[in-house]
Protein backbone atom coordinates (compact mmCIF):
# COMPACT_ATOMS: atom_id res chain seq x y z
CA UNK A 1 0.00 0.00 0.00
CA UNK A 2 3.01 2.37 0.53
CA UNK A 3 4.31 1.97 -3.11
CA UNK A 4 1.08 2.98 -4.86
CA UNK A 5 1.49 6.76 -4.45
CA UNK A 6 5.09 6.61 -5.78
CA UNK A 7 4.00 4.76 -8.91
CA UNK A 8 1.27 7.28 -9.49
CA UNK A 9 3.66 10.20 -9.24
CA UNK A 10 6.12 8.53 -11.62
CA UNK A 11 3.44 8.04 -14.23
CA UNK A 12 2.44 11.68 -13.91
CA UNK A 13 6.01 12.90 -14.44
CA UNK A 14 6.40 10.69 -17.51
CA UNK A 15 3.17 12.00 -18.95
CA UNK A 16 4.24 15.62 -18.48
CA UNK A 17 7.66 14.95 -20.06
CA UNK A 18 6.03 13.31 -23.05
CA UNK A 19 3.76 16.27 -23.54
CA UNK A 20 6.68 18.66 -23.42
CA UNK A 21 8.64 16.61 -25.96
CA UNK A 22 5.70 16.57 -28.36
CA UNK A 23 5.31 20.37 -28.02
CA UNK A 24 9.01 21.02 -28.70
CA UNK A 25 8.90 18.75 -31.75
CA UNK A 26 5.90 20.63 -33.11
CA UNK A 27 7.70 23.97 -32.60
CA UNK A 28 10.94 22.82 -34.20
CA UNK A 29 9.30 21.00 -37.09
CA UNK A 30 8.92 24.09 -39.42
CA UNK A 31 12.54 25.07 -38.94
CA UNK A 32 13.69 21.71 -40.24
CA UNK A 33 11.97 22.23 -43.55
CA UNK A 34 14.21 23.44 -46.40
CA UNK A 35 13.95 27.20 -47.10
CA UNK A 36 12.62 28.31 -50.46
CA UNK A 37 13.67 31.44 -52.39
CA UNK A 38 10.96 34.05 -52.81
CA UNK A 39 9.31 33.71 -56.15
CA UNK A 40 10.68 36.14 -58.75
CA UNK A 41 8.47 39.08 -59.54
CA UNK A 42 6.17 38.48 -62.42
CA UNK A 43 7.14 41.87 -63.88
CA UNK A 44 10.64 43.37 -64.20
CA UNK A 45 12.20 45.85 -61.81
CA UNK A 46 11.05 49.35 -62.81
CA UNK A 47 14.03 51.43 -63.92
CA UNK A 48 14.87 54.51 -65.95
CA UNK A 49 17.37 54.05 -68.74
CA UNK A 50 19.29 56.25 -71.16
CA UNK A 51 21.35 55.53 -74.25
CA UNK A 52 25.13 55.68 -74.45
CA UNK A 53 25.94 58.50 -76.86
CA UNK A 54 29.04 58.47 -79.03
CA UNK A 55 30.04 61.86 -80.36
CA UNK A 56 32.90 64.34 -80.57
CA UNK A 57 33.50 66.05 -77.22
CA UNK A 58 35.87 68.90 -76.28
CA UNK A 59 38.71 68.27 -73.85
CA UNK A 60 38.49 71.16 -71.42
CA UNK A 61 39.97 72.55 -68.24
CA UNK A 62 37.60 74.29 -65.84
CA UNK A 63 38.57 76.67 -63.07
CA UNK A 64 37.19 79.50 -60.97
CA UNK A 65 38.81 82.86 -61.66
CA UNK A 66 38.07 86.55 -61.65
CA UNK A 67 37.87 89.37 -64.16
CA UNK A 68 40.75 91.87 -64.26
CA UNK A 69 41.02 95.13 -66.14
CA UNK A 70 43.39 95.16 -69.09
CA UNK A 71 45.27 98.04 -67.48
CA UNK A 72 44.73 100.29 -64.48
CA UNK A 73 46.00 103.86 -64.08
CA UNK A 74 45.86 106.03 -60.97
CA UNK A 75 45.83 109.62 -62.24
CA UNK A 76 48.15 111.91 -60.23
CA UNK A 77 49.36 115.45 -60.74
CA UNK A 78 53.03 116.32 -61.21
CA UNK A 79 52.64 119.86 -59.85
CA UNK A 80 51.04 121.28 -56.73
CA UNK A 81 48.16 123.69 -56.89
CA UNK A 82 44.42 124.20 -56.70
CA UNK A 83 42.17 121.81 -58.61
CA UNK A 84 40.07 124.13 -60.74
CA UNK A 85 38.24 121.75 -63.04
CA UNK A 86 36.87 118.18 -63.16
CA UNK A 87 35.74 117.57 -66.73
CA UNK A 88 33.96 114.22 -66.32
CA UNK A 89 31.45 112.47 -64.12
CA UNK A 90 32.27 109.52 -61.94
CA UNK A 91 31.82 106.31 -63.92
CA UNK A 92 32.17 107.98 -67.32
CA UNK A 93 34.09 106.33 -70.15
CA UNK A 94 36.98 108.50 -71.23
CA UNK A 95 39.23 108.35 -74.27
CA UNK A 96 42.99 108.45 -74.34
CA UNK A 97 44.13 112.09 -74.56
CA UNK A 98 40.84 113.46 -73.22
CA UNK A 99 41.21 116.42 -70.83
CA UNK A 100 39.88 115.35 -67.43
CA UNK A 101 41.41 117.75 -64.82
CA UNK A 102 42.69 121.33 -64.77
CA UNK A 103 44.80 123.07 -62.13
CA UNK A 104 45.33 126.77 -61.46
CA UNK A 105 48.18 127.63 -63.83
CA UNK A 106 48.61 131.37 -63.19
CA UNK A 107 51.71 130.87 -61.06
CA UNK A 108 53.31 128.66 -63.68
CA UNK A 109 52.48 131.09 -66.47
CA UNK A 110 54.15 133.87 -64.48
CA UNK A 111 57.24 131.73 -63.99
CA UNK A 112 57.26 131.03 -67.72
CA UNK A 113 57.17 134.74 -68.53
CA UNK A 114 59.99 135.38 -66.09
CA UNK A 115 62.08 132.66 -67.67
CA UNK A 116 61.39 134.05 -71.14
CA UNK A 117 62.43 137.54 -69.96
CA UNK A 118 65.67 136.20 -68.53
CA UNK A 119 66.33 134.48 -71.80
CA UNK A 120 65.75 137.67 -73.80
CA UNK A 121 68.07 139.65 -71.52
CA UNK A 122 70.85 137.09 -71.71
CA UNK A 123 70.52 136.80 -75.47
CA UNK A 124 71.17 140.55 -75.72
CA UNK A 125 74.16 140.27 -73.42
CA UNK A 126 75.41 137.34 -75.45
CA UNK A 127 75.32 139.45 -78.61
CA UNK A 128 77.34 142.16 -76.86
CA UNK A 129 79.82 139.61 -75.52
CA UNK A 130 80.23 138.16 -78.98
CA UNK A 131 80.97 141.56 -80.48
CA UNK A 132 83.49 142.32 -77.75
CA UNK A 133 85.19 138.97 -78.22
CA UNK A 134 85.52 139.57 -81.96
CA UNK A 135 86.88 143.08 -81.40
CA UNK A 136 89.43 141.92 -78.85
CA UNK A 137 90.49 139.10 -81.14
CA UNK A 138 91.28 141.68 -83.86
CA UNK A 139 93.21 143.90 -81.46
CA UNK A 140 95.17 140.95 -80.20
CA UNK A 141 96.04 140.01 -83.74
CA UNK A 142 97.39 143.53 -84.32
CA UNK A 143 99.38 143.30 -81.11
CA UNK A 144 97.51 146.09 -79.36
CA UNK A 145 96.26 143.98 -76.42
CA UNK A 146 97.75 141.00 -74.67
CA UNK A 147 96.71 137.40 -75.07
CA UNK A 148 95.47 137.38 -71.49
CA UNK A 149 92.97 140.16 -72.18
CA UNK A 150 91.81 138.41 -75.32
CA UNK A 151 91.34 135.12 -73.46
CA UNK A 152 89.38 136.87 -70.71
CA UNK A 153 86.96 138.36 -73.23
CA UNK A 154 86.61 135.01 -75.01
CA UNK A 155 85.79 133.32 -71.68
CA UNK A 156 83.15 135.95 -70.95
CA UNK A 157 81.52 135.22 -74.30
CA UNK A 158 81.51 131.45 -73.66
CA UNK A 159 79.96 132.02 -70.23
CA UNK A 160 77.15 134.05 -71.76
CA UNK A 161 76.50 131.31 -74.26
CA UNK A 162 76.11 128.83 -71.40
CA UNK A 163 73.82 131.25 -69.56
CA UNK A 164 71.59 131.55 -72.61
CA UNK A 165 71.45 127.77 -72.92
CA UNK A 166 70.40 127.53 -69.26
CA UNK A 167 67.76 130.17 -69.85
CA UNK A 168 66.38 128.21 -72.78
CA UNK A 169 66.17 125.11 -70.57
CA UNK A 170 64.40 127.13 -67.87
CA UNK A 171 61.85 128.33 -70.42
CA UNK A 172 61.26 124.78 -71.62
CA UNK A 173 60.79 123.56 -68.05
CA UNK A 174 58.37 126.39 -67.29
CA UNK A 175 56.34 125.46 -70.34
CA UNK A 176 56.22 121.84 -69.14
CA UNK A 177 55.01 122.99 -65.72
CA UNK A 178 52.21 124.89 -67.44
CA UNK A 179 51.21 121.79 -69.43
CA UNK A 180 51.14 119.77 -66.19
CA UNK A 181 48.23 121.93 -65.09
CA UNK A 182 46.08 120.09 -67.64
CA UNK A 183 45.67 116.37 -66.94
CA UNK A 184 44.70 114.07 -69.81
CA UNK A 185 43.51 110.47 -69.68
CA UNK A 186 46.42 108.15 -70.51
CA UNK A 187 44.16 105.25 -71.62
CA UNK A 188 40.69 104.46 -72.89
CA UNK A 189 38.69 103.31 -69.89
CA UNK A 190 36.07 103.86 -67.28
CA UNK A 191 36.61 106.27 -64.42
CA UNK A 192 36.03 105.21 -60.84
CA UNK A 193 35.29 107.11 -57.67
CA UNK A 194 36.49 110.72 -57.67
CA UNK A 195 38.92 111.02 -54.74
CA UNK A 196 39.61 114.79 -54.89
CA UNK A 197 36.96 117.34 -55.78
CA UNK A 198 37.20 120.74 -57.39
CA UNK A 199 38.56 123.50 -55.16
CA UNK A 200 40.91 121.30 -53.17
CA UNK A 201 44.65 121.79 -53.10
CA UNK A 202 46.54 118.87 -54.62
CA UNK A 203 50.12 117.85 -54.02
CA UNK A 204 52.55 116.74 -56.68
CA UNK A 205 52.99 112.96 -56.80
CA UNK A 206 50.78 112.39 -53.76
CA UNK A 207 50.26 108.86 -52.47
CA UNK A 208 46.58 109.01 -53.39
CA UNK A 209 45.60 109.74 -56.98
CA UNK A 210 42.77 111.92 -58.16
CA UNK A 211 40.87 109.07 -59.84
CA UNK A 212 41.51 105.52 -61.03
CA UNK A 213 40.80 104.54 -64.64
CA UNK A 214 40.29 100.89 -65.60
CA UNK A 215 40.60 99.76 -69.19
CA UNK A 216 37.87 97.16 -69.71
CA UNK A 217 37.93 96.85 -73.49
CA UNK A 218 39.70 94.46 -73.94
CA UNK A 219 39.68 92.76 -70.56
CA UNK A 220 41.27 89.74 -68.85
CA UNK A 221 39.88 86.69 -67.06
CA UNK A 222 42.52 85.30 -64.70
CA UNK A 223 42.38 81.70 -63.47
CA UNK A 224 44.73 78.92 -62.35
CA UNK A 225 45.02 75.31 -63.54
CA UNK A 226 47.00 72.34 -62.20
CA UNK A 227 50.65 72.27 -63.19
CA UNK A 228 50.14 68.81 -64.75
CA UNK A 229 48.18 70.46 -67.57
CA UNK A 230 50.97 72.90 -68.50
CA UNK A 231 52.71 70.63 -71.03
CA UNK A 232 49.49 69.96 -72.95
CA UNK A 233 48.51 73.63 -72.88
CA UNK A 234 51.86 74.69 -74.34
CA UNK A 235 51.73 71.94 -76.96
CA UNK A 236 48.22 72.86 -78.14
CA UNK A 237 48.91 76.60 -77.96
CA UNK A 238 51.89 76.21 -80.29
CA UNK A 239 49.61 75.10 -83.13
CA UNK A 240 46.59 77.37 -82.77
CA UNK A 241 44.94 79.92 -80.45
CA UNK A 242 43.16 78.27 -77.52
CA UNK A 243 39.57 79.30 -76.84
CA UNK A 244 38.58 80.47 -73.35
CA UNK A 245 34.96 80.83 -72.22
CA UNK A 246 34.01 82.97 -69.23
CA UNK A 247 30.72 82.39 -67.42
CA UNK A 248 29.59 85.09 -65.01
CA UNK A 249 26.75 84.96 -62.45
CA UNK A 250 23.18 85.21 -63.75
CA UNK A 251 24.31 85.18 -67.38
CA UNK A 252 24.01 81.80 -69.13
CA UNK A 253 25.76 82.99 -72.28
CA UNK A 254 29.56 82.79 -72.02
CA UNK A 255 31.97 85.42 -73.24
CA UNK A 256 34.37 84.00 -75.83
CA UNK A 257 38.05 84.92 -75.81
CA UNK A 258 41.48 83.43 -76.32
CA UNK A 259 44.34 82.38 -74.07
CA UNK A 260 46.74 85.33 -73.96
CA UNK A 261 49.08 84.72 -71.04
CA UNK A 262 50.83 81.86 -69.22
CA UNK A 263 52.66 82.85 -66.05
CA UNK A 264 56.40 82.29 -65.96
CA UNK A 265 56.34 80.26 -62.74
CA UNK A 266 54.28 77.61 -60.99
CA UNK A 267 52.97 78.47 -57.54
CA UNK A 268 54.84 76.00 -55.27
CA UNK A 269 52.22 76.35 -52.52
CA UNK A 270 49.24 75.28 -54.63
CA UNK A 271 50.87 73.46 -57.55
CA UNK A 272 48.97 75.61 -60.03
CA UNK A 273 49.93 78.05 -62.76
CA UNK A 274 48.17 81.30 -63.58
CA UNK A 275 46.59 81.86 -67.01
CA UNK A 276 44.84 84.84 -68.55
CA UNK A 277 42.16 84.84 -71.22
CA UNK A 278 41.71 88.01 -73.26
CA UNK A 279 38.20 89.12 -74.25
CA UNK A 280 37.15 91.92 -76.59
CA UNK A 281 34.31 92.84 -74.16
CA UNK A 282 32.67 95.19 -76.64
CA UNK A 283 29.35 94.74 -74.85
CA UNK A 284 30.94 95.45 -71.43
CA UNK A 285 29.45 92.29 -69.91
CA UNK A 286 32.67 91.49 -68.09
CA UNK A 287 33.50 93.80 -65.20
CA UNK A 288 36.68 93.99 -63.13
CA UNK A 289 36.39 92.03 -59.90
CA UNK A 290 33.66 89.63 -61.03
CA UNK A 291 34.10 85.97 -60.22
CA UNK A 292 33.91 83.75 -63.29
CA UNK A 293 33.90 80.10 -64.25
CA UNK A 294 36.59 79.85 -66.91
CA UNK A 295 36.61 76.99 -69.43
CA UNK A 296 39.75 76.43 -71.50
CA UNK A 297 39.25 74.16 -74.54
CA UNK A 298 42.41 72.22 -75.43
CA UNK A 299 41.22 69.95 -78.24
CA UNK A 300 38.31 67.80 -79.45
CA UNK A 301 38.07 64.09 -78.66
CA UNK A 302 36.48 62.15 -81.53
CA UNK A 303 33.79 59.51 -80.86
CA UNK A 304 33.76 59.94 -77.11
CA UNK A 305 31.41 57.69 -75.08
CA UNK A 306 29.01 59.80 -73.07
CA UNK A 307 26.63 58.64 -70.31
CA UNK A 308 24.66 60.50 -67.64
CA UNK A 309 26.73 60.82 -64.47
CA UNK A 310 23.90 59.30 -62.40
CA UNK A 311 24.45 56.01 -64.21
CA UNK A 312 27.90 55.58 -62.64
CA UNK A 313 27.92 53.39 -59.53
CA UNK A 314 30.89 52.64 -57.29
CA UNK A 315 31.70 49.13 -56.07
CA UNK A 316 34.58 47.31 -54.44
CA UNK A 317 36.20 46.82 -57.84
CA UNK A 318 35.68 50.42 -58.93
CA UNK A 319 33.05 52.24 -61.00
CA UNK A 320 30.45 50.27 -62.93
CA UNK A 321 27.14 50.67 -64.75
CA UNK A 322 24.12 48.44 -65.25
CA UNK A 323 23.73 47.74 -68.97
CA UNK A 324 20.34 46.59 -70.23
CA UNK A 325 20.71 43.75 -72.71
CA UNK A 326 18.34 42.86 -75.58
CA UNK A 327 16.34 40.46 -73.38
CA UNK A 328 15.72 43.28 -70.87
CA UNK A 329 18.01 41.79 -68.26
CA UNK A 330 20.85 43.81 -66.75
CA UNK A 331 24.57 43.19 -66.74
CA UNK A 332 26.87 44.83 -64.20
CA UNK A 333 29.77 46.10 -66.28
CA UNK A 334 32.94 47.82 -64.99
CA UNK A 335 33.84 51.08 -66.73
CA UNK A 336 36.79 53.46 -66.83
CA UNK A 337 35.90 57.10 -66.21
CA UNK A 338 37.78 59.70 -68.23
CA UNK A 339 36.24 62.99 -67.08
CA UNK A 340 32.97 64.59 -66.04
CA UNK A 341 31.31 67.39 -67.99
CA UNK A 342 28.54 69.02 -65.98
CA UNK A 343 25.90 66.25 -65.52
CA UNK A 344 27.50 63.85 -68.00
CA UNK A 345 30.55 61.60 -67.85
CA UNK A 346 32.95 60.57 -70.61
CA UNK A 347 33.99 56.91 -70.38
CA UNK A 348 37.21 55.48 -71.77
CA UNK A 349 35.95 51.90 -71.91
CA UNK A 350 33.26 49.52 -70.70
CA UNK A 351 30.32 50.42 -72.93
CA UNK A 352 29.56 50.96 -76.59
CA UNK A 353 27.58 53.61 -78.38
CA UNK A 354 23.83 52.87 -78.48
CA UNK A 355 23.79 50.58 -75.44
CA UNK A 356 21.27 51.29 -72.69
CA UNK A 357 22.36 52.04 -69.14
CA UNK A 358 20.22 52.35 -66.01
CA UNK A 359 20.13 55.86 -64.56
CA UNK A 360 17.53 55.29 -61.83
CA UNK A 361 16.52 52.21 -59.84
CA UNK A 362 19.99 50.65 -59.48
CA UNK A 363 19.49 49.84 -55.77
CA UNK A 364 16.98 47.08 -56.60
CA UNK A 365 19.11 45.47 -59.30
CA UNK A 366 21.37 42.42 -59.30
CA UNK A 367 23.18 40.98 -62.30
CA UNK A 368 20.72 39.12 -64.49
CA UNK A 369 17.63 40.85 -63.08
CA UNK A 370 14.83 41.62 -65.49
CA UNK A 371 13.82 45.24 -65.84
CA UNK A 372 10.77 47.06 -67.12
CA UNK A 373 10.65 50.39 -68.89
CA UNK A 374 8.47 51.96 -71.49
CA UNK A 375 10.59 54.18 -73.74
CA UNK A 376 14.17 55.08 -74.60
CA UNK A 377 15.39 57.98 -76.70
CA UNK A 378 18.32 57.84 -79.03
CA UNK A 379 20.57 60.38 -77.27
CA UNK A 380 21.96 61.22 -73.92
CA UNK A 381 19.18 63.79 -73.53
CA UNK A 382 16.49 61.12 -73.87
CA UNK A 383 13.66 60.61 -71.46
CA UNK A 384 12.72 57.11 -70.32
CA UNK A 385 9.73 56.19 -68.18
CA UNK A 386 8.79 53.02 -66.33
CA UNK A 387 5.67 50.93 -66.81
CA UNK A 388 5.21 50.55 -63.07
CA UNK A 389 3.47 53.02 -60.79
CA UNK A 390 4.60 55.52 -59.76
CA UNK A 391 5.80 56.72 -63.14
CA UNK A 392 9.35 58.17 -63.08
CA UNK A 393 11.19 60.13 -65.69
CA UNK A 394 14.92 60.31 -66.33
CA UNK A 395 16.98 62.82 -68.24
CA UNK A 396 20.36 61.79 -69.54
CA UNK A 397 21.65 65.30 -69.80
Amino acid sequence: MARAPLSYRRRAVIAVASSLAIAVAIILLPSCRPKKSPPPPKEGVPVVVAAVVQKDMPVQLRAVGNIESYSTVSVKTQVSGELTGVLFKEGDFVKRGQLIFTLDQRQFEAELKQAESNLARDIAQLAHAKAQAERYAGLNKDGIISDEQNDLMRTSYDAMEATVAADRAAVANAKVQVTYCNLYSPIDGRTGNLLVHRGNMVKANADTGLVTINQIQPIYATFSVPEAALAEIKREMATRPLIVEAYIPNDPKPAIGKLAFIDNTVDPMTGTIKLKGEFANTDHRLWPGLFTNAVLTLRTQANALLVPSVAIQTGQQGPFVFVVKHDNTVEMRPVKVDRAIESQTVLSSGVQGGERVVIDGQLRLVPGAKVAFSALGGSGNSTATTEQAPVRQGNGS
